[in-house]
């Protein structure tokens, strides 16, 4: 419920009121009267009390009824605001590597490459309202682990519960791609978008990217790519004949050339991400590149009040005329 003035400019009247009052008190100030009592006593209670401020009693509720009468005048009216909300929703698939290379700590010191990617993409999940999102992640083979919805809770569900060795082993691109625009295949949404991230080459499966690139095309389909990794060596956990965990730093191998082709065909963007914060602003950026039109439409219904204003008004009045005939008429 809001309050408003639908002709806020008449209250600028209410400035007319003071040079009013002025000249009032400096015409009170210049007639001055005399009576004559027969002894102090009764003059000094003549003139003490409510007695000095009664005969001002009729101009005070005068200045109060043209008071509310200019307020009258401006239309004070409450109103209340409906609002009608369309959007073009975007469906998004996450398609995220969970290799055993995902393990290096290269990103970002004390954790591993899918912990960071892990935070990252929670964030990117929390900026998003409107959008169904769904999550693939794979290795050698790839897994649905949340197909497009709007429960954002299942989709953080099911991002944190993410862990190396839960497929087999492997690098299978061209799968997880293919199964990612298959999530979207049925989706009648006006844009249909997949990340997918990876730190390796293609080296499982049975679909080359570049076809399942192909497929995502036809399907209108627009791929975001992202290679996570430095460049050289990064520390990978291993364990020695004793069981031991030891890191050894090993070449990080991206195919980047394929990532490119498949973010060219669809009409997407390949990043690189060699470190947490890059990561960041590489979903900060597809977050802004991949925005749900939302249309508000708002409609208000208004109660006018000035109505309310006009029977104090004319009860000012009466009291006024009253007061001036009675206990607070002056002689002349």
């Amino acid at each position: 419920m809001s309050r408003e003035f639908a002709s806020a400019d008449f209250l600028y009247l209410l400035f007319v009121l003071v040079p009013l009052v002025w000249v009032y008190l400096r015409w009170r100030a210049g007639r001055r009267r005399s009576l004559s009592f027969p002894d102090l006593a009764t003059a000094s209670r003549v003139n003490t009390g409510s007695a000095r401020y009664r005969p001002h009693l009729p101009f005070a509720l005068r200045v109060l009824a043209l008071t509310l009468i200019i307020v009258a005048l401006a239309r004070p009216r409450s109103g209340s605001t409906l609002e009608e909300t369309s959007s073009e929703g975007i469906d998004i698939v996450l398609t995220v590597d969970i290799s055993t290379s995902m393990l290096a700590q290269d990103l970002k010191r004390g954790s591993d490459r899918l912990d960071v990617v892990k935070e990252v993409v929670s964030d990117f999940i929390g900026r998003r309202q409107h959008d169904r999102m769904g999550l693939v992640a794979f290795a050698a083979q790839a897994a649905t682990r949340c197909p497009p919805t709007l429960d954002y809770r299942v989709l953080e569900s099911q991002l944190d519960g993410l862990e190396i060795g839960q497929i087999e082993d492997g690098t299978a691109i061209g799968v997880a791609l293919a199964s990612s625009v298959n999530r979207l295949r049925k989706s009648k949404a006006k844009s249909r978008v997949i990340v997918l991230l990876t730190d390796g080459v293609n080296n499982r499966g049975a679909i080359d990217p570049v076809t399942a690139a192909r497929v995502a095309e036809a399907e209108s389909v627009k791929v975001y790519t992202i290679g996570a990794g430095t460049r050289g060596t990064a520390p990978i956990p291993v364990k020695d004949a004793f069981g031991r965990t030891r890191y050894v730093n090993q070449q990080v191998e991206i195919d980047e050339e394929v990532l490119k082709q498949i973010a060219g065909i669809t009409g997407g963007k390949y990043f690189r991400a060699t470190a947490a914060r890059e990561l960041e602003e590489i979903y900060r950026e597809i977050d802004s590149l991949e925005k749900t039109r939302i249309e508000v439409r708002q409609y208000k219904r208004y109660r006018e009040l000035f109505v309310l204003l006009l029977l104090p008004v004319l009860g000012l009045v009466l009291l006024e005329q009253a007061l001036a005939e009675t206990k607070c008429r002056t002689l002349p």
